[in-house]
């Protein structure tokens, strides 16, 4: 069911996790979908070697204060933990490898800037990404990704499994009035400590499975199951505290194809890392990691048929 889902090199990585028990012939009962998974500089260097056309100076600051850090290792570490609950089931992780520094693969490919700012969204190719061959490359990645989600969310959810897309974002909403050529400047400017101490704290965790005028496309009981199962292990979730599900992300798009399957959320990073270090790259910790994984996988276990 899953031969043609497999790993394109500078895309994706997909791997199947297989129970002791598992009939390897049948679709995956639980999709992990990581859209924002390239979070090592390695992941950044190597798409920019790529690319021809000049850039804003210092642009790895902007990677690694926007990357979701953190994302695919709790993500993967639910699909561990549900398949060494389930051992008659498996799981299909899909972890992408391009930059969102460049082009966002959780957008609609011709989705603008302006279009986005209510909703706090970035835009599908970066803005300044100006060289023509740049972004015929970054469009080509993007279609090739999406177009393998489609393939994934629909053998996993259209028989009946779950999926889930795991993100993180930093601890504060920092007032960025745009992204442009100057965001690295911009970056700095909001990190300076008595700005930084001016923005709003983020939610510990935000559970993204609601629009903005509240549909619900979860599976039934879910948000409450992780607002209590989070809170049992002194977390705190809340329901679209800082995002809502906007439809210009392929979130929005999978949740809507196929509701009461997917399953959407942000983690704070600097509850994952060992360190906070926006400029740099980040250490996850693996404890932190299977922290939060634990109440999202006893969920959907619970929600497994």
């Amino acid at each position: 069911m899953t031969e043609s889902l497999s790993s394109i090199a500078g895309v994706a990585d997909v791997e199947r996790i297989d129970g002791a028990r598992a009939d390897r012939a049948a679709p995956p009962a639980l999709l992990v979908e990581v859209p924002h998974g390239a979070d090592r500089r390695a992941h950044y260097d190597a798409l920019r070697a790529r690319m021809v056309g000049s850039l804003p100076e210092d642009l790895h600051v902007f990677f690694h204060v926007n990357t979701d850090v953190g994302a695919w290792d709790y993500g993967r570490r639910v699909a561990e933990r549900v398949v060494a609950a389930r051992p008659d089931r498996s799981a299909l992780v899909v972890r992408c490898l391009v930059p969102r520094t460049f082009v966002d693969t959780n957008r609609f490919e011709d989705v603008k800037g302006d279009d986005l700012g209510k909703g706090g969204m970035t835009a599908g190719v970066a803005p300044y990404i100006h060289d023509p061959r740049d972004v015929a490359l970054l469009l080509q990645l993007h279609r090739t990704y999406v177009d393998l989600c489609a393939r994934a969310y629909e053998t996993v959810c259209s028989a009946g499994g779950l999926a889930l897309s795991p993100h993180t974002y930093g601890p504060r909403t920092m007032g960025i009035a745009k992204i442009d050529d100057q965001i690295v400047a911009a970056l700095r400017a909001a990190h300076e400590p008595e700005a930084w101490a001016s923005w709003p704290v983020r939610p510990e965790i935000d559970l993204l499975m609601r629009t903005a005028d509240g549909t619900q496309y979860g599976p039934d009981g879910i948000e409450d199951a992780l607002v209590a199962g989070y809170r049992a292990i002194g977390l705190e979730a809340v329901l679209g505290g800082t995002y809502t599900l906007h439809p210009s992300t392929q979130t929005w798009r999978w949740s809507t194809t196929y509701p009461g399957r997917v399953i959407g959320l942000e983690v704070r990073r600097d509850l994952l890392v060992d360190a906070y270090t926006p400029f740099d790259e980040m250490r996850v910790s693996a404890q932190a990691a299977d922290r939060i994984a634990g109440p999202l996988a006893d969920a959907i276990v619970a929600r497994m048929t």
